[in-house]
This record gives C-alpha cells, sequence and structure tokens, in this order.
C-alpha cells in the first residue's frame, strides 16, 4: 500500500503542469514529437521496497529513454516507406523495433564506411593479440588426392614435396589433370580438422602428429593421398594474422557500425530538443 501511495506521488510530481494531452482521460507525463507518455505506464517500474531518492531516478531515467526510443522511432518513420513500415500487425513494441532496425540499416547501408585498411587491422592485431589465442590447430598445405591407377605418381611423388617453381607448375598441370581433388595454396592458413575429413588419417594426439610429420603418404582401397605440411600452429598459441584478418574487418566493420548507429541516436535526440519537440512535464524540468 504504501509503495502504490508513494508511485501515485511521483506520477502527480511529474505530471504537475502538463498542459497537454493526446488522451483527456490519462494524465501525460511527457512528450516526444507526436507520442506521449501517461502516467499509467509507468506505474510498476519501481521495485517494492526501492529507496525514494532511487524511485524518482528510476522514473527520470525511464522518461528520458522513452523520450530517446521514441523520437528514433518517428525519425525512422519518416524515412522509411510505407511498405518498409508495414508491421501494424505485430504488438506496437515489436513494430517499433522492426522500424528502427530498418532505419538503421539503410542508415549503415548508405553511411557505413566499409573500407578497412591494412594499417588499421595490422594496428587491431598488435593491440589485441591476447584475443587471437588459436582454438584449434591449423595448418599451411599442399595436399593431392589421386586414384591408385592414376599415370605419374612417382613423378607426382617428387613434385610435392618440392619448393622448384618448375616442379610446383608441372605439380599443378598433372592435378588439373589427374587429381580427384587438391589444394595448392600454401600461403594460407586451413583448419587441420578440415583436412583430416580429406584424408585417411587416425591420430590420437593432433599436436604430436603435427609436430613429427611433415610428408604424409597413406592410402584406401581406391585413392592415394600426397600432403605436404608447410607450416604449423597448435592449438592455444597465437594465431597469426593472415589467419584473423576477415574476422579483424568483421570486428571493426561492426565497431563503426555501431558508432554511427550511436551517433544517429543522439543527433536525433539533439534535433528534437532543439526543435523543442520534447517536453518532460515536472516540476524540476519546468524550473529550468
Amino acid at each position: 500500500m504504501q509503495k502504490i501511495l508513494y508511485i501515485l506521488s511521483l506520477i502527480l510530481f511529474y505530471s504537475c503542469g502538463s498542459t497537454t494531452e493526446k488522451d483527456g482521460s490519462r494524465i501525460a507525463i511527457a512528450r516526444a514529437g507526436d507520442d506521449y507518455l501517461y502516467s499509467d505506464e509507468i506505474r510498476d517500474i519501481v521495485p517494492a521496497g526501492t529507496p525514494a531518492i532511487d524511485s524518482t531516478e528510476l522514473i527520470r531515467k525511464y522518461i528520458d529513454n522513452w523520450v530517446r526510443e521514441s523520437l528514433v522511432i518517428q525519425k525512422a518513420e519518416s524515412n522509411l516507406t510505407e511498405e518498409q513500415k508495414n508491421v501494424d500487425k505485430q504488438l506496437r513494441d515489436y513494430r517499433n523495433s522492426l522500424i528502427t532496425y530498418s532505419y538503421e540499416k539503410e542508415l549503415v547501408k548508405q553511411k557505413l564506411d566499409t573500407i578497412v585498411a591494412e594499417t588499421d587491422i595490422v594496428d587491431y592485431y598488435n593491440n589485441n593479440k591476447a584475443d587471437f589465442e588459436l582454438k584449434d590447430n591449423i595448418i599451411k598445405v599442399i595436399y593431392v588426392k589421386v586414384d591408385k591407377k592414376a599415370p605419374g605418381i612417382d613423378k607426382l611423388k617428387k613434385w610435392y614435396k618440392s619448393d622448384n617453381m618448375k616442379d610446383r607448375e608441372q605439380l599443378a598441370s598433372y592435378c588439373h589433370q589427374f587429381a580427384a581433388n587438391f589444394y595448392l595454396d600454401d600461403n594460407s592458413w586451413l583448419l587441420f580438422d578440415d583436412l583430416l575429413k580429406e584424408i585417411p588419417i587416425q591420430t590420437y594426439n593432433k599436436e604430436l602428429f603435427l609436430q613429427n610429420n611433415r610428408f604424409v603418404e597413406v592410402s584406401d582401397s581406391l585413392n592415394s593421398y600426397f600432403v605436404n605440411i608447410k607450416g604449423f600452429k597448435t592449438r592455444n598459441s597465437l594465431s597469426p594474422i593472415e589467419f584473423e584478418k576477415e574476422n579483424i574487418k568483421n570486428i571493426i566493420l561492426n565497431k563503426r557500425k555501431l558508432q554511427l548507429i550511436s551517433k544517429m541516436k543522439e543527433d536525433v535526440y539533439n534535433e528534437g530538443a532543439n526543435n523543442k519537440k520534447i517536453e518532460i512535464y515536472s516540476n524540476e524540468q519546468s524550473a529550468k
């Protein structure tokens, strides 16, 4: 009972001085553009047992957040097509979320700088190395799978181990003609587990296997497999920047997106304040 009386007194405090009401049967306590917040909408926001000073702060923050969200929603509605706003069959809160999301998406599409310089990637990597611990083993590899009856396998055994440019060209030519599957880009990092899906290798200690094997040749009933492990890094070690470039680029772009959206919301709020679209109906605000 005491909580109800106290909340009612707070509502009366915030509603004092209200001169504009959209619904004459209700007490408006705030306006943001054409939207109104009514006293009956905030009665349940203060938990039981909350001290008076904290209750006042909770209501103040609630009203401030409501104003900001309402202005962003109205801004979004004025900038989106009717088709984009056609979510009337949804609940109001869900509709507002959809409209705001659509506006933010359009804003990002139009204004987000998607060019990430190499120096930005390197700087982020160097400043956040603790975040780039490998969770899996990775390798640089040359891999060839051929039918056991394919011609020239003796030459293949020489070429796949060689770093000689001419041998590499011969290997590429051979693979395009006879290989059932192959991978020759030994400058890129791959997950070791992805390679194990392709070749019939059984190992109970992957890290030990990588440390003790450079050239691997295995066969099953139909095919022969040739693997040249050019480099490896084991899990829990520092992930190389080459393996993380795309991830870092996405992180940087996501940070830019969040900053862009945050700035938009602040700009909309300031625009609403400058154009006198915000009214907080309280003695405290009136005194200002």
